[in-house]
């Protein structure tokens, strides 16, 4: 039950949303947006050829007269749920090529979409309109590194599974670990201040970036590129663009703390009797594990299923996991693997005693493919959820108490609106960090509808609000969230960073209509 002033706070804020929101899920074609903005033309095409090279360079305006499906990968997102209309693509080498384009948007009032490898989840890295996409994907080296600081320095198109492989045989590893990683970039991880795996281990990127370059709307070049662990010069600019989702300028350069490889991992998938033994472990976990846990990770019964079910990975025997209805996968990464299996063995063996009542059942890695398998079922789940219909996707951060509840009444309501069946929605999933708080809510749907959009949000919304969270976790607020925005800051934060985007991007070329409400 709602305190009568948590109460008064969701109808407030689900009053602003209906005032202000147009519910639009599925496709951007009808979308209707003022808009200042010109097109690009085939003179501004001209404009581009005169210091592109014709490979970095793709429209279906003349002379390029590029195949409009060859743009389709980039108009569109991965899930097909939002389509740009973009008939421009170009794809610059350099931070000089990145800086002349954006000048001359900026001249001509063209709007920009700066795009890594287009992983996102709420329509930030794809046109609304027809708007520039500036691909990073050719600005892909790594700058430098530095072995005895840890400090990388890369472009902002580098792959992250690439940077990854590049400091392993340097013994080091990148702080941030996503199921995208073969594909997103580190640019569009920055800018969208991606979270992961790895978080509650190494923190945020807020805290691993060191450094930036971006190019601002005006076209500056903004080299911070700092190799310094502290430095206490004014203010610290890079931490604006952190999250800003390209809304404030182009990432082009990162500089980032890369820690040190650990010695020794270990990963364990236990299975629990219900949702009211998983806090009680994680507090033991996380006194006995101490400096060497690195992911605590929840799994529901339903998405444990899915994962397993659509082959991403292999866990227990079904006659372990009877009874069972959630999962929740412990790693442990250190210096010492004698010193971290013990601690780890005393741990399992307290929590699995019988008479403990916290787990039924448990597996742990005994060789590095079976490590593999066991991560895979956990980083799986959103493919395995892709493979069994159309999803909505909510990344929202809560106490780790309510993750149950907050999925349970999210049920609750779609079964009450009817929408709880084959034809319509065909489950409602929910995994996430739970050592950060941060839950992933999947309504896997037969199709997107606006009958199921209208169900869930801002219903979904309102509850995040109760529970005093945040609607955006780690993927951004994108094009999707925009009005969602008023259910986690209040005006007076909106406004401040109104005047920010305006300050920086007086023009609003920058991924318009993107992050702030319009």
């Amino acid at each position: 039950m709602l305190s009568a002033v948590a109460r008064q706070r969701v109808l407030a804020r689900a009053s602003a949303w209906k005032a202000s929101s147009s519910f639009l899920h599925q496709r951007w074609a009808s979308t209707t947006v003022s808009s200042n903005l010109n097109s690009v033309t085939e003179e501004d095409l001209a404009h581009f050829s005169s210091f592109l090279a014709p490979s970095s360079i793709l429209s279906t305006l003349s002379p390029s007269n590029t195949p409009a499906d060859e743009l389709t990968p980039f108009n569109d997102d991965w899930m097909g749920k939002y389509k740009g209309r973009s008939t421009t693509v170009l794809k610059p080498r350099t931070t000089e090529e990145v800086s002349k384009i954006v000048k001359h948007c900026n001249e001509k009032r063209i709007g920009i979409v700066p795009q890594g490898g287009n992983t996102g989840l709420v329509g930030g890295s794809v046109p609304v309109r027809d708007e520039l996409i500036l691909s990073l994907s050719n600005l892909n080296k790594v700058r430098s590194f530095d072995s005895v600081s840890g400090i990388l320095v890369a472009d902002a198109g580098c792959i992250l599974q690439s940077l990854t492989d590049y400091l392993a045989p340097h013994s080091h590893i990148m702080p941030i670990d996503l199921g995208a990683k073969g594909s997103c970039h580190i640019g569009g991880n920055v800018s969208t201040n991606a979270g992961g795996l790895r978080l509650m281990r190494y923190g945020s990127l807020h805290g691993a970036v060191l450094g930036l370059e971006v190019v601002m709307p005006d076209g500056t070049i903004l080299n911070q590129l700092s190799g310094l662990r502290k430095d206490n010069t004014g203010y610290d600019l890079k931490q604006l663009f952190i999250g800003a989702e390209g809304t404030l300028g182009v990432v082009t350069g990162i500089s980032i703390l890369a820690p040190v490889m650990p010695a020794a991992t270990n990963a364990v998938v236990l299975a629990l009797p219900s949702f009211d033994q998983v806090i009680p472990l994680f507090k033991i976990v996380k006194r006995d594990m101490g400096e060497i846990l690195s992911a605590f990770e929840y799994m529901d019964r339903e998405s444990y299923t899915l994962s397993v079910k659509h082959g991403q990975g292999k866990g227990l025997s079904e006659e372990e996991i009877e009874g069972a209805q959630c999962f929740v996968l412990i790693e442990t990464s250190g210096g010492n693997k004698e010193h971290d299996e013990e601690k780890l063995s005393n741990l399992l063996e307290k929590v699995m005693d019988p008479d403990a009542g916290l787990v039924t059942s448990g597996v742990l890695a005994q060789s590095p493919a079976q490590f593999e398998s066991l991560w895979a079922i956990r980083e799986g789940i959103p493919e395995a959820i892709g493979k069994s219909g159309k999803a909505y996707k909510y990344d929202v951060s809560i106490p780790a108490s309510k993750f149950k509840e907050f999925v349970d009444k999210t049920k609750d309501h779609l079964l009450s609106k009817g929408l709880l069946h084959e034809n319509a929605i065909k489950g409602v999933v929910g995994y996430g960090h739970f050592g950060d708080g941060n839950i992933h809510l999947n309504i896997v749907a037969a199709a997107y509808t606006p009958e199921i959009a209208a169900a869930l949000e801002p219903f979904v919304f309102e509850l995040v609000a109760s529970y005093n969270g945040s609607v955006s976790a780690e993927h951004g607020i994108g094009y999707a969230k925009t009005s969602a925005m008023r259910y986690s800051k209040d005006q007076t934060s909106i406004e401040l960073m109104k005047k920010i985007k305006k300050l920086f991007d007086p023009n609003g070329i920058m991924n318009p209509w993107k992050v702030l409400p319009q």
